[in-house]
């Protein structure tokens, strides 16, 4: 009866369980490479300007339509600073499809507003709109860095960073203490901070004079010095405050890393190093670097975008294929995290179907809300396709769920890439909290992650 049901029955095992001490070794090396890309990259544009310079050490070169193009080229195209196309020439034909590999690198955060600073009461601050969908109250009374660039009138860019360096100043969202927080506690989680409470205090000591708004002036004096800039310069700048913690592993045994932005850059890096990895490939390799996914994915530099389209149609056009043809049969991960299972939150999950960690690269044959609403939906066939490709590499898996039917939802870029008539599927790292100022992942799932999307890019 055993044996039957070992046959018969789906069974899941920790992937620790499932491996040995090379790989052991293996998932170590590549979590502490993984750690410190996600350490220098706190915003889109710095996960891009960090992913072109390990490509060109990888031997990448910028596109530059025209150029040949023969198999085992490496090229990339960058898209406005925040968002990078790569891709490895395969030695089949584009009209046999391209292997693409899609995540983001854009992360839920806290903008500057375009007439962001004030004062208030000799208090200094910035006004800001959150970006993509947060917990406020988790934003408060922790350690920020700024990040971002402003680009001035004459069109020269000055990148600004403030924080993340040793010695340098952070900055913070006050709360109400206890004490006095007697109304506010009535409210709800949503209603006790809102968004327009989430100012950012920058500063408190006046300027030596007899106007208004001494400490603005003086916070002001301080960024001129700095960086040239005036209040003015503010209008055309794009500014961000993260979480200012370093990346670390948790856990006596050291088995996870947390860390801010997980989402969706854990799936970033493993394209990234799957990408840098594949050797001779059969068909064309793809890696996407998206921008916008949190708000929707539109824009420039979002997947709803021409640009991944005008890239595949370069490509396409030097091999004199349609475009159209190359969709069709090509295949396509799209690259982002899942939620894993947290025992100390049952009552939201379908712990049948959730993902959990250390049991490996999650894939989500759907995402979407309540009737699967918003989803492409992967079909049987993909499912299958990927169950075989991974059991014949090696690649520890489980299938994953958002959560019970009715309790919740959310989207991936996944829907994007199929509406181009690509056959695609949700396929990531499971993450506990998920969205908050810092998120926790499995080592183990990181790793099988990059070699699921590996085996994906070596398939013949």
């Amino acid at each position: 009866m055993d044996e039957l049901r070992n046959e018969l029955f789906y069974q899941q095992k920790n992937g620790y369980d499932l491996i040995g001490t090379e790989e052991r070794i293996a998932v170590e090396d590549y979590s502490a490479a993984y750690m410190s890309y996600l350490d220098a990259s706190r915003t889109e544009r710095e996960a891009v300007t960090n992913a072109i310079a390990l490509a060109k050490e990888q031997g990448f070169v910028e596109y530059v339509p025209g150029m040949e193009l023969k198999a085992g080229t490496k090229v990339y195209r960058n898209n406005r600073g925040k968002a990078l196309i790569l891709a490895v020439i395969g030695e089949k034909s584009l009209s046999e499809g391209a292997v693409i590999a899609g995540a983001h690198v854009d992360a839920p955060r806290i903008d500057l507003k375009q007439v962001t600073m004030y004062e208030s009461d000799e208090m200094c601050y910035f006004k800001t709109h959150y970006y993509g969908g947060i917990k406020k109250y988790q934003w408060v009374t922790i350690p920020l860095e700024l990040h971002g660039v402003v680009a001035l009138r004459n069109g020269e860019l000055v990148e600004v960073s403030i924080g993340r360096r040793a010695g340098e100043p952070k900055f913070v969202i006050t709360d109400l203490l206890p004490h006095l927080a007697k109304d506010q506690m009535t409210k709800t989680m949503a209603e006790g901070i809102t968004g327009e409470g989430l100012n950012i205090l920058i500063g408190s000591v006046p300027y030596a004079d007899d106007g208004k708004d001494r400490v603005k002036l003086a916070i002001m004096s301080i960024l001129n010095d700095s960086y040239g800039i005036t209040e003015e310069d503010f209008l055309s700048a794009e500014l961000t405050a993260v979480p200012a913690f370093d990346v670390c592993e948790v856990g006596l045994d050291r088995s996870l890393i947390g860390g801010y932005a997980h989402d969706d850059r854990v799936c970033a890096y493993a394209e990234l190093k799957a990408i840098f990895d594949v050797e001779n490939p059969a068909k064309t390799c793809v890696c996407i670097l998206a921008d916008k996914e949190e708000t929707g994915s539109d824009g420039v530099t979002g997947m709803q975008s021409a640009a991944f389209d005008c890239f595949m149609e370069d490509l396409c056009d030097q091999q004199g294929v349609k475009l159209r043809h190359c969709y069709a049969n090509s295949f396509c991960i799209s690259a982002d995290v899942c939620n894993a299972y947290d025992p100390l939150y049952p009552e939201v999950s379908e712990k049948r179907s959730d993902s959990k960690i250390n049991y490996g690269m999650g894939i989500c044959k759907f995402t979407g809300a309540r009737g699967k609403s918003g989803t492409s939906d992967a079909s049987a066939e993909v499912v299958a396709y990927l169950r075989k490709l991974f059991g014949e590499n090696n690649v520890v898996w489980q299938m994953a769920e958002l959560g019970k039917v009715d309790q919740g939802g959310g989207g991936t870029i996944a829907k994007f890439m199929a509406n181009r008539n690509i056959d695609t599927i949700d396929a990531g790292v499971p993450v506990l909290s998920m969205h908050a100022p810092f998120e926790v992942v499995s080592k183990f799932d990181c790793y099988m992650t990059y070699k699921g999307v590996l085996a994906a890019y070596s398939a013949k």
